[in-house]
């Protein structure tokens, strides 16, 4: 496969306001949201991810507050002004283990958010309004449709709405195409938590999140089990996202979908508070090996503040800078990082190598456990990696075909078995 330069990747936040948090929608104030967005444009970043916190935009189901919608592209246009483009997400949802949803979906009104037509519509109308209100400004990138919406379709959420796999990419097309009818041309996607790659069973599947949607969304967690597995600054740790980009890629109709490494970040104390900023600069610089890589937006833009109450102890500390805007290490590694692109752009490593994947059919990917951090898959992945090599993912289905293995450049294949 000949060489294809690298294009410029985007690095960016996931903004969390240091007055309320998400909760700042209740009383907004467009000057504090000003200073923090100065802040992170200090850093040298070029976007920033923010939600919209989905009770408070559509209290009811035929009503998306029209102050809400406003206020959302105060914020948009106060981005504008020092330099950063935005993402927007929409139905919040699920933020830092608190979830967000309206009360038409719940309790008296309890309806199924993927597969009741009322709801879904309501859905849609929401989307809509948020998206012709952006749809004509320069920095909007495009909506994401909520974030990890799928924590609600499966187990452990204490109270699910349960969908089929097909219920799921019904939704998702659905809701895509309001985006797209609403504000034409934009990067429209959706997210999920990696129960996505690593639960079996589970409705929203690794083909929805890689061939649906503009592009496809990656957020790398260490607590999922790798840093427990492997330590701060083992290789599965520093190279789990590296590893999550590269897995995405194996169910990728388009051998050159970009890829989105949406959220990561460096949670205390798997990864202790001295050793973030080595372990941001080691993991941006493995997904920096990844060809087609869109942009890495980190999480989050600032600490939570420590007024407010009963959020699990990893969330406070998780910013680049800290509640009173300070930078903190990882946020100057960041910019470190940030600084070196715009002299050198990266260079993504040419993966000739593959490891071939067995997840079961394509559509479902029914055995997706040995993917998990302790699973077969995962293993043997981080074995080659432990060695310096850096292998592609190929499905077993298309470990044989020519054609997919010629335009993705894989030359070799390897088994699981073989890394032993």
């Amino acid at each position: 496969m000949p060489h294809t330069p690298a294009q410029p990747v985007r690095l960016g936040a996931n903004y969390t306001p240091t007055r309320g948090w998400f909760h700042h929608w209740l009383d907004f104030d467009l000057d504090e949201v000003r200073r923090d967005l100065d802040s992170l444009a200090a850093l040298g970043l070029d976007h920033v991810r923010v939600f919209a916190l989905w009770p408070v935009f559509q209290p009811n189901r035929a009503l998306v507050r029209p102050r809400a919608v406003e206020q959302l592209g105060q914020m948009v246009d106060a981005a504008a002004e020092c330099g950063l483009d935005v993402a927007v997400d929409a139905l919040q949802g699920h933020l830092s283990s608190f979830d967000f949803v309206p009360s038409w979906l719940r309790t008296w009104h309890r309806r199924n958010m993927f597969t009741d037509p009322e709801a879904v519509q309501g859905e849609v109308h929401y989307l809509e309004t948020l998206a012709v209100s952006l749809a004509d400004r320069p920095n909007f990138l495009g909506l994401t449709l909520g974030n990890e919406v799928n924590q609600f379709s499966d187990r452990p959420h204490p109270d699910p709405d349960p969908c089929t796999h097909t219920e799921a990419g019904a939704w998702l097309d659905q809701l895509l195409a309001a985006c797209e009818r609403a504000a034409p041309g934009r990067n429209h996607t959706h997210s999920e938590y990696d129960a996505v790659w690593f639960q079996d069973g589970h409705p929203f599947t690794p083909a929805h999140a890689s061939r649906v949607g503009r592009m496809t969304t990656v957020h790398s967690w260490v607590f999922n089990g790798a840093a427990q597995r492997h330590g701060h600054d083992g290789t599965g740790t520093v190279h789990l996202a590296e590893y999550l980009l590269e897995l995405s890629k194996a169910w990728a109709l388009d051998p050159r979908r970009p890829v989105w490494l949406q959220e990561v970040g460096a949670p205390a104390p798997l990864v202790p508070a001295e050793h973030a900023a080595a372990f941001t600069e080691a993991t941006i610089a493995n997904a920096l090996t990844c060809a087609d890589l869109y942009g890495i937006t980190w999480w989050c833009s600032h600490d939570v503040s420590r007024s407010l109450a009963d959020f699990p102890e990893l969330e406070y500390g998780l910013g680049l800078l800290t509640a009173d805007r300070e930078v903190k290490p990882a946020g100057r590694a960041v910019a470190d990082v940030v600084a070196r692109l715009r002299q050198e752009p990266p260079r993504p490593v040419h993966r000739s190598t593959a490891l071939v994947l067995d997840a079961g059919d394509e559509d479902t990917a029914p055995r997706r456990s040995v993917c998990a951090p302790g699973g077969e898959y995962f293993d043997a992945w981080m074995r080659l990696a432990s060695r310096g090599l850096r292998p592609a993912v190929v499905l077993a289905g298309r470990a044989h075909d020519p054609d997919h293995l010629a335009a993705r450049g894989i030359t070799e294949l390897l088994h699981p078995s073989d890394t032993r």
